[in-house]
């Protein structure tokens, strides 16, 4: 079935949104979606509603859409709260999961391992958010998935540190995650839910503080004047 400018223009934008090529918090321009997408502004509403409720914008009333913000309150939530979700999913995935579900999750991990393999950042975040939405459709738990999905959201935002390594060691660390995908796809087959808890927390633990970086840059160079300039600025 082919798809349509509204089916377009959905998976487009959530695309642009995951990939930070429209940068949270921005205010979107809906007269030049409409135009870009070839959209009238009935049926281009009808896709930012969609976006709004599945947590990639916010819609504010005589204010337009505005991609969902990744301030300081929702970082703190999804630092303190993404564990949790993660876990119990997989715990829930080793559980429930099907045969399908599981040649799913391989092809899965197959498209992030190639997207790892090539060095495309965006993409290996991508990969690695089809990955962990695929354990959670395993699940099967309405309530666990809906909060997973949010939080996937923010978690391939902030994954752009950590699948863009700048050194040696952080090549290394990206390799080890693929490495306990794989792992955890093991887990999940042969139903060793807790295995596949702990593998899914050292998981999160490996990407944790890259993800952070998203928020906490390295500091700008010190030395920026000479020492007598430095004494004598206010």
């Amino acid at each position: 079935m082919s798809q349509t400018a509204k089916d377009i223009c959905l998976e487009d934008l959530g695309f642009r949104i995951l990939t930070l090529d429209l940068a949270p918090g921005l205010l979107l321009n809906e007269s030049a979606l409409a135009e870009r997408y070839g959209l009238s502004r009935t049926p281009l509403r009808e896709v930012l509603q969609r976006l709004a409720g599945a947590g990639y914008i916010t819609l504010e009333e005589n204010r337009g859409a505005k991609v969902a913000s990744m301030d300081i309150a929702t970082l703190r939530t999804f630092f303190q709260t993404a564990p949790m979700v993660y876990a119990n999913i997989a715990r829930l995935a080793a559980e429930h999961r099907t045969t399908a579900q599981l040649d799913a999750l391989g092809r899965a991990q197959k498209s992030f391992v190639s997207a790892v393999r090539s060095k495309d950042a965006s993409a290996a975040a991508l990969g690695n958010h089809g990955f962990h939405a695929t354990i959670g459709e395993m699940a099967h738990n309405a309530y666990l998935v809906a909060a997973l999905d949010r939080l996937l959201i923010d978690h391939a935002r902030l994954s752009a540190t950590f699948y863009a390594p700048q050194s040696r060691e952080e090549t290394a660390l990206v390799a080890t995650a693929a490495e306990q995908h794989d792992a955890m796809i093991a887990a999940i087959e042969e139903r060793r839910a807790e295995d596949v808890v702990a593998l899914t927390m050292d998981h999160w633990t490996l990407s944790r503080d890259r993800l952070e970086r998203f928020v906490r840059p390295d500091p700008l160079p010190v030395d920026l004047l000479p020492g007598k300039d430095r004494e004598d600025a206010v």
